[in-house]
């Protein structure tokens, strides 16, 4: 469970959440919705502990019984995909992946092949040495989206991240989160 506990966040002269106080069950989605510039993505910042030091915020964030408001962002085991896809562009597909695998996979080889199988699970066999820039915008897109997931988060923050695609990609990548939602049980904020 996802619980959201007396939020208050502002900046100066500008209250921008007031007491808001938001329960999500383990593996619901939640959809926020406001006007362009109302807070949506500083809430998703502050829940990721990320929040722009021209903010203030005060109140808690609990995932699965822990408090993690309090926690490093490394910590919060909190995933968040964003309007843009953030691939490192000296890197390869699958150095971009290796960066959020746990580091309990230990071992090249083992890495390696996790990957690779990942990447194959969503269409994107032999991707690994591919470089970002030669990717389509679908592709980029569910390579972020893996990126995200690759780290075994406890909760999945989507910040608008398929905006920018056509709606034919934009459906199919959709149906990927609702696939892997299913799969992992995972609470889903967006």
């Amino acid at each position: 469970m996802l619980e959201i506990k007396g939020l208050h966040l502002s900046k100066p002269g500008q209250i921008i959440i007031n007491g808001l106080a938001l329960k999500v069950a383990a593996g619901e989605i939640v959809t926020v919705m406001g006007v362009s510039g109302s807070g949506k993505s500083t809430l998703l910042n502050w829940m990721i502990g990320d929040l722009a030091p021209i903010f203030t915020a005060s109140g808690e964030l609990w995932l699965n019984g822990t408090r993690r408001d309090n926690l490093p962002i490394a910590q919060r085991r909190i995933g968040i995909l964003f309007q843009d896809d953030l691939l490192f562009p000296h890197l390869s597909v699958g150095q971009n992946l290796a960066f959020a695998l746990p580091a309990k996979i230990k071992g090249r080889d083992r890495r390696r092949a996790h990957i690779e199988t990942t990447l194959a699970e969503v269409g994107l066999a032999g991707f690994h040495d591919r470089d970002p820039a030669t990717l389509s915008g679908g592709q980029r897109a569910r390579v972020s989206l893996l990126r995200a997931l690759l780290a075994e988060p406890e909760a999945l923050l989507l910040d608008e991240p398929f905006g920018a695609l056509d709606p034919g990609i934009r459906g199919d990548m959709h149906q990927l989160i609702r696939e892997l939602w299913l799969q992992q049980g995972l609470t889903i904020f967006m």
